[in-house]
């Protein structure tokens, strides 16, 4: 039995990966920020000195896009400081990283899927924090995957479904921007790949997991609708430009899986597949009951 490290654990991702393991009998330790704070080298020392695991998941993150704009410091501290920190630890130990990254570190002005090895070019601080850990973990020489997603949505924490789903709630209509394109990922898919990305013995590096296919937020907001049995046609379309939100957004920012179809790895949901599946399966979660 493998023992498991899991970093922000109370998130959506976290919480599925933890899951997903004792699904399969793994001998899995979950922290959150309250436990392990990973911008510290005393506490990532401790802990996992004592859990001595052998595969860590750093889920641990900043993400909130736009707050980051006005803290970037911040920003960087969790998402790139942490990482290096975990990666540093993992390199002296021997020990396995997958590490959690985003599409984010990307211009977004592309019109085909991005590549792996395509260089990151981030237009927020957000982005710029992440790409930072990126490296930190490349860098570092330790046995490590960097795993890029993007548009995630679960059971835990806010996110873009439950957004919509209470929106729904409030107003007759919901506005939500058509010009940026994507791959809305469920978190359960998503840890699903990190798990067997985690066992496989493909080789360390860049890799992209998201849902197959891409939508707008307006499509992917439509499809919330049509699974909540309401009227797709209340949601109506509008642009990045008059939404005005403070950070950037890429305009495109779907992820070529050309390296995790090359190793081997399970083949991700369609999106639209996914999102009725976890209509389903965590559809009170989802909204908001």
């Amino acid at each position: 039995m493998t023992c498991w490290l899991v970093t922000g654990a109370a998130g959506a991702v976290g919480t599925d990966v933890l899951g997903v393991l004792s699904m399969y009998g793994e001998d899995a330790v979950g922290h959150d920020h309250t436990t392990l704070d990973v911008t510290s080298p005393d506490s990532v020392q401790s802990v996992l000195d004592e859990v001595a695991p052998e595969i860590v998941v750093n889920c641990a993150a900043y993400t909130d896009v736009d707050a980051a704009e006005g803290d970037e410091e911040t920003a960087f501290l969790v998402n790139a400081d942490g990482p290096d920190l975990l990666a540093r630890w993992c390199t002296e130990h021997g020990t396995r990283l997958v590490h959690v990254s985003t599409d984010h570190v990307f211009a977004g002005r592309a019109s085909t899927p991005y590549d792996e090895d395509t260089p990151v070019a981030p237009r927020s601080a957000y982005g710029r924090s992440k790409a930072a850990g990126e490296r930190a973990v490349l860098s570092s020489g330790a046995d490590a995957f960097v795993v890029r997603t993007a548009w995630i949505y679960g059971g835990v924490g806010a996110n873009f479904v439950k957004t919509v789903a209470r929106r729904a709630n409030e107003q007759e209509t919901v506005s939500v921007v058509d010009d940026q394109i994507g791959s809305p990922t469920w978190s359960l898919h998503l840890a699903r790949g990190l798990v067997a990305l985690a066992v496989s013995d493909a080789p360390p590096g860049i890799y992209h997991c998201t849902s197959a296919g891409e939508a707008s937020w307006f499509v992917f907001a439509r499809a919330v609708f049509a699974e909540l049995g309401l009227d797709p046609a209340r949601v109506v379309p509008t642009t990045t430009a008059d939404a005005r939100q403070p950070a950037p957004r890429p305009a495109y920012s779907v992820l070529s899986d050309r390296r995790w179809r090359g190793a081997g790895l399970p083949e991700m949901a369609h999106w639209r597949d996914a999102l009725h599946e976890a209509f389903i399966a965590v559809g009170e979660e989802l909204v908001g009951h």
